[in-house]
C-alpha cells in the first residue's frame, strides 16, 4: 500500500488557505501508566533496599571497648575502619559469643566518650589494618536517600491517580453516549490512494472531481460552482466502496474520518443524534475534510408514516436520521467538508436523503469486468511471489462475477496452498487450486460406492453433453465426480467474456443445460435421485424471471410482473418472499409460462441426449475412470466417439468404452 509522503502538518495552509488545526494528542494510556507504576516498585525493591538497609552476608557483633582491645592484644584483629566516633572491621578468626555462642566474622565498637590517643599504637604493634573515614554523608547520597523515601508514598499516589483517571473515563462511557465514535485518519497515518484501486474506473473518474475540489476550491469557485456535499457509493458488496472512499481522502490528503452507521444507534433516544452533531462539528473543525459513513441505510431507511399502521418518528433511528438530514443541510456552499457514503441497498434510503443537496451524487462501484479483474490480481499480488507459469489474464478470465474482495482471498488463498506445499513461489496450479477452492467447495473424499460413482458421471456427463452440442454456449472448464463441498460432481463453465445482455436463445439454452443432468439419469439409470436439487432451483427461477422480469413469455408479451429485482438473471434462486403486483389470473398465467418453458427445455435435453447416447455413454465412462476432466479431456472424448457404435450397456453397470477415449488425466 502506497502512504502519504511527508508534506504539510495539520497547522500548515490548506489549499483552502485556510488553517487546519492540529488534532490533540491523546493522554497516556493505561497500559503506559502500568508500565509506570511496575517500573517504580521494581526500582524501589532493587534499589532502595541494598542501598539503604545494610544486610551482610556474615553476621556483625557490637564489641565493648574492653573486649575489642582484648582482641587486639590475642591478635584477633584483622582490619579497622575508624570514624571519629566509631571502629569497624574484620576478624582473623570467626569470634565467638561466649553467651549465646554465636560466631562471628565482623565487628564495631564505640570509641565515643572514650579518648584513647594511645589506639592507633596498639593496633601498629599487633599489625591491624587501619584506615581511616569520614562521618560526613556526601550530598548525593542524602538526596538519593530522600528520593528512595519517598518512592513509596509517589508509588500509592501514581496508583490512586490511575484508579480515580479510570473510574472518570468509565463515568463518561456511561454518560457520554453522545460522542462520535468515528476514526480519525490523518495524512500522518498510512492511506490508500487510486493507485491501489482498480476495476472501477468509472467510479474513480467521477470521484477526481471531488479531490479536485479539495486541493483546489478556488477553481470551482470563481465560475460560482458548487460542490457536491455528499457523494453516495452504489454497489454489491466486496467491489470497493470504502476502499474508494479512503483513496479520495489519501489523493486529497485531507482528515477522513470513518464511521459505520450501525454505531450512531443506541437504545437510548437522542443518542445516535447527539453523536451525528459531534461527528460534523468535529468534521467542520477539521476542515478541509472527508466524512465517510459506512452501510448508511442502516440510519438511512424510509421513515414510517404516523397512523395505526406507522410507528410515528420518535424512534432512535429516525432521530438519527432526521439529524443527519439537518447537519448535511447546515453545510455552507464550499464549507470544504464531504460526505461519502456507501450502501449495497439504495432502494431503501429515504427520498429526503437522496434529494440534490444532500447526496447530489450517486457513484456506481459496479463488479470489475475482465480488464479490471486482471488489474486488481496485478495489485494484490504486488506483495506474492509468482512463478514464471502465473498469467493474471487468463485467471481474470475464470473468475467472471468476482468482486475485489473475492479476488483478494483468491490471491491469499493461492498463497497459503503454496505454502502449505513448501513452495517458494505461487504457481499456476496453486491459483487453480484456490479458484476450485472458492467456486465449487473444499475436496472431499472421493465416492467409494459404484452406484453413486455412476449415476454422477452420467448426471455431469449430460451437463456437459448438452453444453457442447447448443450453439452460444459457454464452454466447460472442468467437470469432476469428486465431491466438492455438498454436492457429489461439478460441471464448471468458463465464459469467453463477460455478459452485460443476454439473448432469450442463450437463456433458453441454460435452462436445457441445467435440466441435462436429471435427464441423463432418466435416459441412462433406473431412475432419477435428489441429485438435481440444485439444477431445480436455479432452472426454475431463470424461467420465472424470463417470464415475470425480462418479458420472454409469449403467451405474457413484453411486461414487467414485478418480483425481485436483485440478482436478476444471475441472481440469488433462494428468493423467501416478493411483492405480487398482479391478479391471481395473470398469477395462474405465469406459473403455465413458467411449466411450459422448463418443459420445452427439458424435452430439448433428452432429444439431444438420446441422439447422441454413445457420446454420453463415453464421457460418463471416462468420468468413472478419472474422475475429472478438463475442457481438452471432453472435447477428445466426444471427438473420438463419433462415427463409432457405442451400444447402450444395461442399467447396471456402466458401458464399456474404446482404448482411444480414455484420455489420461492432466
Amino acid at each position: 500500500m502506497n502512504r502519504f509522503t511527508k508534506g504539510r502538518s495539520l497547522e500548515s495552509p490548506t489549499p483552502a488557505g485556510r488553517p487546519t488545526p492540529r488534532r490533540p494528542r491523546a493522554g497516556l494510556s493505561g497500559r503506559v501508566w502500568i508500565v509506570w507504576l511496575i517500573g517504580l516498585l521494581v526500582f524501589n525493591v532493587v534499589f532502595y533496599g541494598p542501598l539503604f538497609s545494610h544486610t551482610s552476608s556474615s553476621p556483625t557483633v557490637d564489641l565493648p571497648y574492653s573486649t575489642f582491645l582484648t582482641q587486639v592484644d590475642t591478635g584477633n584483629i584483622k582490619t579497622a575502619v575508624i570514624s571519629s566516633s566509631t571502629a569497624g572491621g574484620d576478624f582473623k578468626s570467626p569470634y565467638k559469643d561466649p553467651k549465646a555462642g554465636t560466631k562471628y566474622s565482623h565487628y564495631t565498637t564505640t570509641l565515643l566518650p572514650i579518648d584513647d590517643p594511645g589506639l592507633p599504637g596498639i593496633l601498629r604493634a599487633h599489625s591491624v589494618l587501619i584506615t581511616g573515614t569520614s562521618s560526613a554523608t556526601p550530598a548525593w547520597v542524602t538526596v538519593l536517600s530522600v528520593l528512595l523515601t519517598a518512592l513509596p508514598f509517589l508509588f500509592f499516589i501514581a496508583l490512586i491517580f490511575f484508579v480515580m483517571r479510570a473510574a472518570r473515563r468509565q463515568q463518561q462511557g456511561l454518560f457520554g453516549f453522545g460522542k462520535s465514535r468515528a476514526k480519525l485518519y490523518s495524512e500522518e497515518r498510512p492511506a490508500t490512494t487510486f493507485a491501489d484501486v482498480a476495476g472501477v474506473d468509472a467510479a474513480k473518474a467521477e470521484l477526481r472531481e471531488e479531490v479536485d475540489f479539495l486541493r483546489d476550491p478556488a477553481k470551482y469557485q470563481r465560475l460560482g460552482a458548487r460542490i457536491p456535499k455528499g457523494v453516495l457509493l452504489v454497489g454489491p458488496p466486496g467491489t470497493g466502496k470504502t476502499l474508494l472512499a479512503r483513496a479520495v481522502a489519501g489523493e486529497a490528503r485531507t482528515p477522513f474520518f470513518s464511521i459505520s452507521a450501525t454505531e450512531f444507534v443506541e437504545m437510548f433516544v437522542g443518542v445516535g443524534a447527539s453523536r451525528v452533531r459531534d461527528l460534523f462539528d468535529r468534521a467542520k473543525a477539521a476542515a478541509p475534510s472527508i466524512v465517510f459513513i459506512d452501510e448508511i441505510d442502516a440510519i438511512g431507511r424510509r421513515r414510517s408514516g404516523s397512523g395505526p399502521m406507522g410507528g410515528g418518528s420518535n424512534d432512535e433511528r429516525e432521530q438519527t436520521l432526521n439529524q443527519l438530514l439537518a447537519a448535511m443541510d447546515g453545510f455552507e456552499p464550499n464549507e470544504a467538508v464531504i460526505v461519502l457514503a456507501a450502501t449495497n441497498r439504495p432502494e431503501v434510503l429515504d427520498a429526503a436523503l437522496l434529494r440534490p443537496g444532500r447526496f447530489d451524487r450517486q457513484v456506481a462501484v459496479d463488479p470489475p469486468d475482465r480488464l479490471g479483474r486482471a488489474a486488481i490480481l496485478k495489485i494484490h499480488t504486488r506483495q506474492i511471489p509468482l512463478a514464471p507459469d502465473v498469467q493474471l489474464e487468463p485467471i481474470a478470465q475464470a473468475t467472471p462475477g468476482m468482486s475485489g474482495a473475492d479476488l483478494a482471498n483468491l490471491a491469499n488463498e493461492a498463497a497459503l496452498i503454496a505454502a502449505r506445499t513448501g513452495r517458494t513461489a505461487v504457481e499456476a496450479a496453486d491459483f487453480d487450486a484456490a479458484l476450485d477452492r472458492i467456486t465449487l467447495g473444499a475436496l472431499g473424499a472421493a465416492l467409494m460406492n459404484a452406484d453413486e460413482r455412476r449415476t454422477a458421471s452420467y448426471h455431469e456427463s449430460g451437463h456437459v453433453l448438452v453444453a457442447y452440442l447448443l450453439p452460444n454456449m459457454d464452454a466447460v472448464r472442468r467437470v469432476t465426480i469428486t465431491p466438492r463441498g455438498r454436492s457429489l460432481g461439478v460441471t464448471q463453465f468458463l465464459p469467453v467474456d463477460d455478459r452485460r445482455s443476454y439473448r432469450r436463445d442463450y437463456l433458453l439454452n441454460r435452462l436445457a443445460v441445467g435440466l441435462g443432468g436429471r435427464t441423463a439419469e432418466e435416459i441412462a439409470c433406473e431412475d432419477i435421485t435428489s441429485g438435481a436439487q440444485n439444477d431445480l432451483q436455479m432452472v426454475t427461477h431463470l424461467a420465472r424471471v424470463m417470464v415475470t422480469q425480462l418479458g420472454m413469455a409469449d403467451e405474457l408479451g413484453p411486461a414487467n410482473f414485478g418480483g425481485s429485482g436483485d440478482g436478476g438473471v444471475d441472481g440469488n434462486p433462494y428468493v423467501a418472499w416478493e411483492p405480487k403486483d398482479h391478479s391471481d389470473e395473470t398469477a395462474l398465467r405465469i406459473d403455465a409460462a413458467v411449466l411450459r418453458l422448463i418443459d420445452e427445455a427439458h424435452r430439448h435435453a433428452r432429444s439431444l441426449l438420446s441422439e447422441h447416447r454413445p457420446a454420453l455413454d463415453a464421457l460418463a465412462a471416462a468420468l468413472m475412470h478419472d474422475e475429472s476432466l478438463n475442457f481438452e479431456q471432453i472435447v477428445a472424448v466426444i471427438q473420438a466417439v463419433q462415427g463409432l457404435s457405442v451400444a447402450p450397456s444395461d442399467l447396471s453397470k456402466c458401458p464399456p468404452v474404446p482404448h482411444a477415449v480414455l484420455v489420461p488425466a492432466r
